[in-house]
């Protein structure tokens, strides 16, 4: 009864969202026309763009989340666990090794997994990255790049997991009636290491960091850091553009050793080897309100091209970069990086305490097949993934609802710092550079935007009274 409860979770969880992503894919169908607030701003045949840019990317993300829910139910019903737990026993002995290795069975079960994983999901991301990021201008990757990348990104992920998967399991194992506090203590502890040395070491595997160039952007962005008291040391702009259109900007460091990092496609006169201003949609990496659209019906207009279109400028002049960092800094001002390390962190504290009410539970793994042997990685990934679902779908709702305040109270600082309308005027570039559809469903938008649609952020913006402007 157990394995078909999770079964029949995991399809109503997969229908709710079809049914939200049909409500967007209607918003993108039916809104043919550029709303009022935004007339005089964006043009309609930008507007067109972004629209049929939604359209691909919602037919998309209907196929790819169909093929996902039918393949993850075949693996469950059909016993693809057990199975893979039985073929990484063979692999182990052909290594010499017997099943009293759990650790070292584990960690073959792992890394089989997601190969497993990488080769599935390769055809989809070579569709979406070439086809439809490519149809409207964004992909700036040869195969070559991609497959090199892809490969780099899978022996990063997996020299980070595969000893972090081994530490669990041994703690699991030898924690005792507490282990679930030393768990958690090593998981604190390896994000807090990974927080730092990411930046520093393992990003620059992939794209190349430049210290920004003195000039006039430098001197207002050290000038707005000394005035918060905001303690930068060192600022980058990373060469993103030869990955993709796609950008970011974001600040790290702990204490007194922040950095910020701009990507290229964020400045409008900034240009690297390779990039030009014929790179017509460039932009900042926007919310997940402007960029996640998925799982929903058919498609309009999706064989249209926009890759050849007029020349223009990208990116955001001197002032609206000041202003978007000005949002940033807020984030920092409000600790709002802090309490979500620290929600996160209680979560995975209960989360470890509720596995050890449940590991001795011998039904629960046999349900999934796991009768004889019901190892430690099983038994987490059983409850973690598939027993906690409930709850992972509420805490994910209620830390989008969070995630919208803090953007909306990170606006607010901005304003505060006098950068109304040019932070205004960066968003509004940043939407169209990313061709971003404007409109957004209200029920879609509350479960999947960890950002709020730009409408209500603009007419956010219009009611705050500043401190000063």
């Amino acid at each position: 009864m157990l394995f078909e409860s999770v079964l029949g979770f995991s399809w109503i969880v997969y229908l709710w969202e079809s049914y939200l992503s049909k409500r967007q894919h209607s918003i993108y169908v039916n809104v043919q026309s550029v709303p009022k607030e935004l007339t005089s701003v964006i043009d309609q045949s930008t507007f067109d763009k972004s629209r049929r840019y939604a359209l691909d990317k919602s037919t998309y993300g209907f196929w790819n989340g169909l093929y996902s829910q039918i393949e993850s139910t075949a693996i469950l019903w059909l016993g693809g666990l057990p199975f893979l737990w039985a073929a990484s026993g063979v692999v182990l002995e052909k290594l010499g090794y017997n099943s009293e290795h759990e650790i070292l069975h584990s960690l073959v079960f792992t890394l089989l997994g997601s190969l497993f994983g990488l080769v599935t999901e390769l055809p989809w991301s070579l569709y979406f990255t070439f086809v439809v990021e490519e149809r409207h201008g964004f992909n700036k990757m040869t195969l070559g790049f991609f497959l090199k990348d892809s490969v780099k990104k899978t022996l990063v992920s997996q020299a980070i997991s595969l000893p972090l998967t081994a530490l669990i399991i041994y703690v699991v194992k030898v924690g005792g009636d507490y282990f679930f506090v030393y768990a958690w203590l090593l998981v604190l502890c390896i994000s807090m290491v990974l927080l730092h040395i990411y930046p520093e070491f393992i990003a620059p595997l992939f794209d190349k960091y430049n210290p920004l160039p003195d000039g006039e952007l430098k001197t207002k962005i050290n000038e707005l850091a000394q005035s918060l008291d905001f303690p930068l040391q060192k600022l980058y702009v990373v060469e993103g553009s030869k990955r993709s259109a796609h950008s970011n900007a974001y600040m790290y460091g702990f204490h007194k050793n922040k950095r910020i990092v701009l990507f290229d496609t964020l400045l409008e006169d900034y240009t690297p080897v390779g990039r030009t201003d014929q790179t017509n949609s460039d932009s900042t990496e926007v919310p997940e309100s402007d960029r996640e659209e998925s799982n929903s019906g058919k498609g309009e207009d999706v064989n249209k091209t926009d890759k050849d279109c007029e020349t223009k400028k990208i990116g955001c002049n001197t002032e609206e970069v000041v202003a978007v960092l000005g949002h940033e800094l807020g984030h920092w001002k409000f600790s709002h990086m802090l309490k979500n390390i620290v929600i996160m962190q209680g979560s995975i504290l209960f989360s470890f305490f509720v596995f050890g009410q449940l590991m001795n539970n011998k039904q629960i793994f046999a349900a999934f097949g796991f009768i004889d042997q019901q190892p430690i990685l099983i038994r987490l990934y059983i409850v973690f993934s598939f027993i906690f679902s409930p709850i992972n779908e509420i805490e994910s709702f209620l830390m989008h609802i969070l995630s919208r305040r803090f953007e909306f109270q990170a606006d607010e600082f901005a304003v505060n710092l006098g950068k109304r309308e040019k932070l205004k005027s960066a968003l509004l570039k940043l939407f169209k550079d990313n061709l971003a559809f404007p409109v957004a469903d209200w029920m879609y938008s509350a479960r999947h935007y960890s950002h709020p649609p730009l409408l209500e952020r603009l007419r956010a913006m219009d009611q705050y009274k500043p401190k000063q402007e």
